[in-house]
């Protein structure tokens, strides 16, 4: 899986959102999971911004294009170890079909490199 990952790095600005309240009216998250500590959400920046909802970090969003499977063993290692060797932060969304990185906003043409490089590894 690693070697056809093909990492793409998709548009936009991205932050993680956390509330204990609902989300206003009309938002799309990218994303949503709930914890104890209140319902976590990947937005837009601009849509955080529109909102006044508070955020700590802005992200890029890259996906690696691989089918991966919800089974698969290596490719998050893979991943994490080659973006933390480079000292890039990374948080791993795997959806049903493809996993999704999000990484600091200023390291996202690095993490990219990165990424392809192990690809070609």
């Amino acid at each position: 899986m690693v070697r056809q990952m093909d990492p793409a790095l998709n548009p936009g600005e991205w932050v993680f959102i956390r509330t204990n309240t609902p989300l206003p009216q009309g938002i799309q998250p990218l994303m949503t999971f709930r914890e104890d500590e209140g319902l976590t959400a990947i937005m837009s920046r601009d849509t955080a911004d529109t909102h006044e909802l508070t955020y700590d970090l802005v992200t890029a969003w890259l996906t690696l294009r691989v089918a991966s499977s919800l089974e698969g063993v290596g490719l998050t290692a893979a991943v994490s170890s080659a973006l933390a060797d480079h000292g890039i932060a990374c948080n791993i969304v795997a959806a049903f079909t493809h996993d999704h990185l999000f990484v600091p906003a200023r390291d996202a043409n690095r993490a990219l490199d990165v990424l392809q490089t192990l690809a070609r590894s």
